[in-house]
Order: structure tokens, then sequence, then C-alpha cells
């Protein structure tokens, strides 16, 4: 059973589609999740369907769907980091990794879960999942948590093989599409399945199984 989870993503929403419902399993299991997001999300191009955000607006009402997010989730921790959107690459390494590892020094996480660099799509992705391992990778090898990385190029199951972990989820749909959709701005649940209401059965189908990729350090 893992005592402390640290999940490092750059973004709100990020957490929502890959690993909501596996946060609400661990936490129902008696796990403590800190959530570490490194931005607002406040370059991003969706403002609500009719739009209800502008560009002025947005940052305060992304902060806001990631509160709600979380609630939902059963998140216990929420540290917003401050970085700035779609800038994660060109950040100085020293205060990312920094930011990082203070986390690190704190938690004593036994599980990280961020992205796997290079397999993420997004540059802030692959640059927030290279952090995250470059600053584990300084620690004692004894002193390492499990990495667990969610990816989803093309290429990944190519170059990294089945995914390492899978969670079952179904138990926990409900907070997995609550935290979806506490995401109003960027997703509209009906666009998820094209109808009003999603069947039992496709929700199991898309969204009951969560799949990560444990990184391995040399």
């Amino acid at each position: 059973m893992e005592q402390h989870v640290l999940v490092v993503l750059p973004h709100p929403d990020d957490e929502a589609f890959g690993a909501s419902g596996t946060l609400a399993k661990l936490v129902q299991g008696g796990a403590r999740v800190t959530y570490a997001c490194l931005t607002l999300g406040e370059m991003g191009r969706n403002m609500g369907v009719p739009p209800f955000a502008n560009r002025i607006t947005l940052p305060a009402i992304r902060k806001r769907e990631l509160e709600a997010s979380c609630r939902a989730i059963g998140i216990q921790d929420l540290r917003m980091l401050g970085f700035h959107d779609k800038m994660v690459e060109f950040e100085d390494p020293d205060r990312l990794d920094g930011a990082i590892e203070s986390l690190l020094k704190e938690l004593h996480p036994s599980l990280v879960i961020t992205f796997y660099p290079g397999y993420s799509v997004h540059p802030d992705h692959n640059a927030c999942g290279a952090a995250v391992i470059r600053t584990i990778a300084r620690m004692p090898k004894e002193e390492r948590p499990v990495v667990h990385c969610l990816a989803f190029a093309r290429n990944v199951l190519e170059d990294l093989g089945e995914p390492d972990v899978q969670y079952d989820v179904r138990d926990f749909l409900k907070q997995k599409m609550a935290s979806i959709g506490s995401h109003r701005s960027q997703f509209q649940i009906p666009d998820l399945g094209g109808q009003d209401v999603l069947e039992n059965k496709e929700l199991v189908e898309r969204f009951g199984t969560e799949r990560f990729w444990t990184y391995r350090f040399d």
C-alpha cells in the first residue's frame, strides 16, 4: 500500500483522463496524495462551449476547475507551483528541478506519477517528466521512489512495450468522470461519447483502465 503519492504534471486537467481513477483508488486505500501542478494552463485555447472564459479570466477559471477536480478525486494536498504554461521546456532547470527536489525532501513519497519524457506528445508534458526523472536520478538509489509514467505517443508500445502497471478503475468511474467534468472550460462530457449521457458499457471500455510505464533508472 502506498503511503504518500506525489503527482507532478504541468497542466490542470492532465490528471483527469490518465490518472484520476488510480488516484481515487489510492486515496481510498489510505494513501495521501500531493498533486504538484506546474502551471495554470493559462495559454490554453479552449474557452468553454459556448465560451465563458477569455484570455484574462482563464487562469482563475482553470484554478477553480483544478481545485474542483482534486475534490472529486479526493486529493488532500494541491500545490500550484506557478510556472508558465507552454514554457516549461524553457524554464531554468535549476529552478524547476529545485521545486521538485523540495517536494521530494518534504514528502518522501513512495510513488511518483508524471509523464514519460519523450513519449507524452506535448512539450510541457515531456519537459515536466524529464525534470522529475532528472531530479530523482540524483537521489541515492536506496532513497528513490518508484516512478510511474503516463505515455501516449504513437510509438510508445513499439519503444517501451506494454504498460508495466494497469489499474482497474471501474469502481472509481464516478470520481473520474467528475474530475473530467470539473474542467468545464476544456471538456464537455457529452463530447466524450457523442451523446448526452455516456452508457456505462462505453464508460468502462474507454475509461475503466489506467496504464503506466515504470521508469527504470540506470
